[in-house]
């Protein structure tokens, strides 16, 4: 993502064994960035030609009230993706937000960065109040500064990855609010888990800041129903350790799309995505991660389309949402391939 030049440093030690030399690790070696490499990444994205990377056609999104969402069932839980990463639950009867982004653009600037293909099918001040906002890491297309200041009045509870704490200190989060987790903790509440569990990533809002806070997915489990949020990972044995520990799971959602081969194994193919479903024992999955902005160099409607053949060819169930549909645990659900009437119209 577009570095922020003033971001802040964290001075914190934290004890944590992923925490060495003042910076988070992943569990296995990923290929070390460098300036030269981020040079050339940059410079592909200047020169190198996209083709059909934004659709030009608007894409569907169901507009969500305040009323269709307590008129919702306050038992088991219901999921509507708000686009890109962001997902609304309401979990037996409370709201939940996973990595909220409502700004128009993945970026420290207001006039430059990758820009949304659609609104969110609900505003921030149209959101009812909030049980809890639970954050996978710190990038631009995952932690909004501008939403989680606005949400703040709003929301009881901030879950977070070590170390965005004090991002959130810095914005005004009252301090009891906000909760920070290292790989494996879990939080317990009257009948609901959560734990938050490892992922192949990196972070970083700045150019000086890199791995300063830590990154990572979530399980949420009640007492009949599970869910697994991936945040972004690449690829790797973690998936197979978080099934066996907290799976299998109802829904899992996972990343999959703003992949290439210069960032393979910080972010997965489609393909490698319906594997790590499989891995967790996930039941039915959720490609998130597509269709709201463009953050690589394949179609917009790439992930879609691959991750689609590669589940029918695992024999996996997929559902693929747009923003603003609501689907429940446990309830049947009639899966629509909107994208697929959109592609030719795109390519023209």
């Amino acid at each position: 993502m577009i570095s922020n030049l003033n971001a802040h440093v964290p001075s914190q030690n934290y004890q944590s064994e992923h925490f060495q030399g003042g910076r988070f690790k992943n569990q296995h070696p990923t290929m070390p960035t460098s300036l030269s490499k981020t040079l050339a990444i940059t410079w592909r994205f200047f020169t190198e030609t996209k083709i059909a990377a934004e659709p030009k056609q608007a894409l569907p999104v169901e507009t969500i009230t305040r009323a269709s969402l307590d008129a919702l069932s306050d038992s088991g839980i219901h999921i509507i993706k708000l686009g890109h990463s962001s997902v609304l639950l309401k979990v037996n009867g409370a709201y939940w937000l996973l990595d909220p982004v409502f700004s128009e653009r993945a970026s420290p600037f207001s006039f430059i960065g990758p820009s949304r293909f659609h609104k969110p099918p609900i505003s921030l001040d149209a959101l009812p109040p909030i049980e809890k906002v639970l954050i996978s890491h710190n990038h631009y297309d995952h932690l909004d500064k501008d939403a989680v200041k606005q949400l703040n009045a709003k929301t009881r509870q901030f879950l977070v990855p070590l170390g965005v704490e004090g991002d959130l200190a810095r914005w005004g989060i009252e301090a009891e609010k906000i909760h920070s987790f290292d790989w494996w903790q879990e939080q317990h509440e009257q009948d609901v888990m959560l734990a938050f569990t490892p992922t192949q990533h990196f972070s970083g809002r700045g150019l000086n800041d890199a791995n300063r806070t830590l990154w990572g997915s979530w399980v949420i489990k009640t007492a009949h129903e599970s869910l697994y949020f991936s945040g972004d990972s690449g690829y790797f044995p973690g998936f197979k350790a978080i099934g066996e520990r907290y799976g299998p799971f109802d829904y899992t959602l996972i990343e999959t799309g703003a992949y290439d081969s210069d960032w393979a194994d910080i972010h997965m193919t489609p393909e490698q995505s319906v594997q790590a479903h499989l891995d967790l024992r996930g039941k039915i999955m959720i490609p998130i991660h597509n269709g709201t902005f463009d953050l690589a160099f394949h179609s917009w409607y790439d992930p879609l389309e691959r991750v689609l053949k590669a589940a029918q060819h695992q024999g996996v169930v997929i559902n693929t949402p747009t923003p603003g549909e609501v689907l429940t645990i446990n309830q049947a659900y009639l899966n629509r391939l909107w994208w697929q009437s959109l592609m030719a119209q795109t390519s023209r």
